[in-house]
C-alpha cells in the first residue's frame, strides 16, 4: 500500500466512526473497550488525531505529548471529533512528500508515509470499536489494509524495547494471513532478553501458528477478537492476548 491508500482508507474509516459513534450515542458501553464509553473512545481518538496533525503541519522533529480533549458529549463531541478528523485528512493531503518530522517506529518509512499509515490503522480498529457500541455486525475491513496492519504491529509496535510479549525461553510464533497471498506471512521469534524479532517470511519452524483471514487475523492481534486458528502451543496465543496490549 502507498501512503495515498492510506490516506483513503484514513478518509473512510474516520467518517464511518463518527457515524457509528453518532448512531450509538457517546454515552453507550464500547463492549471492545469495556472501561469505555463512546465519549471516551472519540476524545481519544480525536486527541491522537490533533497531535498527529501537529508533527505534520508543524514540523516537530521531537517527541511532543498529546493535549486535552475538551470536556463534550453528545452531537457536539461527535462534531469536535469530525473536525479532528478532517484536519487530519485535509493536512496530510497537502504535506510534502519529502516531509520531514518525528515518527516513533525503529522501521519507519517516509514521515509522511509513517502517518497516514499509523493513522489509518488507529482509525480502522478504533471504528470497529464504534461500530460494536452500534451493536450492529461491524463493517468488512479490507484484505489489503488488514495485511499491512498486521505488519505495522508486529514489525513496528512490538520492535520497540516496550513490547511485554516475553518468553522465558526462545520460542518462535508464526502469523500467517490465509487470504492476502503468499507473502503475508510472519515469523515472530520471542526470548526473555528483549522485544519480539519479526521477519516477514516463514523462517525455521515455529512452536505455534495463528492464521485465518487477513481481517479477523488483524482483530485478534489488536485483541478485538478471538484468535481464527491456532495451532501449536497455544500458550503463545494466550501470551499474546496477556501482555501485547498497547
Amino acid at each position: 500500500m502507498q501512503t495515498v491508500d492510506f490516506l483513503h482508507a484514513l478518509d473512510r474509516e474516520g467518517r464511518s466512526l463518527a457515524a457509528a459513534a453518532e448512531q450509538a450515542g457517546t454515552d453507550t458501553k464500547v463492549p471492545t473497550c469495556p472501561e469505555w464509553q463512546v465519549r471516551d473512545l472519540l476524545r481519544h481518538i480525536g486527541a491522537v488525531h490533533r497531535w498527529a496533525t501537529g508533527f505534520v503541519a508543524e514540523g516537530h522533529t521531537a517527541h511532543q505529548p498529546i493535549g486535552e480533549a475538551p470536556d463534550l458529549t453528545g452531537a457536539e463531541l461527535v462534531a469536535w471529533y469530525r473536525d479532528s478528523h478532517r484536519l487530519l485528512v485535509d493536512t496530510l493531503s497537502a504535506a510534502p512528500a519529502d516531509l520531514e518530522c518525528w515518527t516513533f517506529f525503529p522501521l519507519s518509512r517516509s514521515p509522511l508515509e509513517f502517518w497516514a499509515r499509523r493513522q489509518a490503522h488507529e482509525t480502522t480498529v478504533h471504528r470497529y470499536d464504534a461500530e460494536a457500541a452500534r451493536g450492529s455486525a461491524p463493517s468488512p475491513i479490507a484484505t489489503d489494509l488488514a495485511a499491512d496492519g498486521i505488519d505495522e504491529l508486529l514489525r513496528g509496535f512490538h520492535a520497540r524495547s516496550r513490547s511485554r510479549v516475553r518468553t522465558a525461553e526462545p520460542k518462535a510464533l508464526r502469523v500467517r494471513a490465509t487470504d492476502a497471498g503468499q507473502d503475508a506471512v510472519w515469523t515472530v521469534r520471542l526470548g526473555p532478553d528483549g522485544p519480539p524479532v519479526t521477519s516477514r517470511q516463514a523462517d525455521g519452524d515455529a512452536d505455534a501458528e495463528l492464521c485465518g483471514p487477513a481481517d479477523q487475523l488483524y482483530l485478534a492481534l489488536w485483541n478485538r477478537a478471538p484468535v481464527p486458528e491456532v495451532s501449536g502451543d497455544r500458550s503463545l496465543a494466550e501470551l499474546w492476548q496477556e501482555t501485547s496490549g498497547i
